[in-house]
């Protein structure tokens, strides 16, 4: 394994996310055991939505602040605190998440509530084919992050406190009906034929049986902090998008990489690799194991999970789109991401076009 791989790379603060350090060390200082000002903040260089910093303080000791981003936000959009409350519930369960410390919702502050974590010292990889790894260290990579994923649809939701968490029946009908309006909202003068299908189908097909877990929205290998040297997971990051639900949708988008295809660096999959003595399991393989670890004989209904990911995914980058095209009608990202959202609502649309 070499050395460094997956290490995140620290930049100064961006203009656009600058706050008041000596408020932040005041407060720190105040609310914070063991924190010895003043601070050092670099920021983390990366997509996140909201934006992260690692704090070292004059003790040498490292923290990890996660804040919402400066302007005008949706009301439910950003949550740091919902973040905080999911890590603060699964402290200590089989679902390892970093040690959540302070939750600070005044925005009085540094502009924005926040929230502080203990830093982990480890690696997060973004690529799914885990180029210049061994095959034994994928294999345990791919075993490791399917494992966290059971325990976390494990967890006793009540009995972690987190019963008011969210609303937990019909979960994805809500999903459907929230993704659809989106992506009305920001279709302009896209055409998509297959997302209309999908946003017709969908709701009307809904696989039977209810089911509630801790589900928590963003699975995949980018969102998991593995130990620093070892191929194993020591962390579940960025809960912005968790909730309760129904934990099938969870696993068919964790599996999404084995229907992308390999060497796009926006969304890294695996489609086009040949998987065999990889250590990479097949998706089948994957499924199974899953299933074994949480009790189940199968999933019937895997295509429909899988056209539903790939539906919800095609909205999220529609409005992206939609986004980047309001500020910049020629940006070439905002091009990209429209293509994304045509290619995966066709993609969705292909799992289950035979049963429509």
């Amino acid at each position: 394994m070499s050395e460094g791989k997956g290490a995140a790379v620290l930049i100064d603060v961006l203009p656009q996310h600058r706050f008041d350090e000596a408020a932040l060390d005041t407060y720190l200082s105040a609310h914070l055991d063991g924190f010895q000002g003043p601070a050092r903040v670099q920021q983390f260089q990366g997509g996140q939505s909201n934006p992260t910093f690692l704090i070292s303080d004059a003790a040498g000791a490292r923290f990890v602040l996660r804040k919402k981003p400066p302007g005008k936000l949706l009301p439910s959009a950003h949550m740091v605190e919902r973040e905080f409350r999911a890590m603060r519930a699964l402290s200590g369960s089989a679902a390892p998440v970093p040690n959540a410390r302070l939750l600070c919702e005044d925005a009085g502050i540094i502009g924005t509530p926040f929230y502080v974590m203990d830093h982990i010292d480890g690696r997060v990889l973004s690529d799914v084919a885990l180029d210049g790894f061994s095959n034994a260290d994928r294999a345990a990579i791919y075993d490791g992050m399917n494992a966290t994923l059971a325990a976390l649809h494990s967890v006793d939701w009540r009995a972690a406190g987190l019963s008011d968490f969210g609303k937990p029946e019909q979960y994805i009908q809500r999903q459907v009906e929230r993704w659809s309006k989106q992506f009305v909202a920001t279709k302009g003068d896209s055409d998509i034929p297959a997302m209309e299908r999908l946003m017709d189908w969908l709701p009307r097909a809904v696989p039977a049986g209810e089911e509630v877990t801790i589900v928590h929205g963003d699975f995949r290998l980018g969102n998991l902090m593995l130990h620093k040297t070892e191929p194993r997971v020591v962390a579940i990051l960025d809960w912005e998008l968790a909730t309760l639900g129904h934990p099938l949708p969870d696993l068919a988008y964790n599996c999404m990489a084995y229907h992308l295809p390999a060497g796009i660096k926006q969304f890294p999959g695996l489609k086009g690799i040949d998987l065999a003595g990889t250590g990479i399991p097949s998706e089948a393989d994957y499924v199974a194991a899953y299933c074994q670890r949480t009790g189940r004989a199968g999933i019937p209904d895997w295509p429909y999970y899988l056209a539903f990911a790939f539906f919800r995914i095609a909205a999220i980058c529609q409005g992206v789109y939609a986004r980047a095209l309001a500020g910049n009608a020629a940006d070439r990202k905002a091009l990209a991401y429209g293509e994304v959202a045509r290619a995966a609502a066709e993609t969705g649309w292909r799992f289950v076009s035979d049963k429509a």
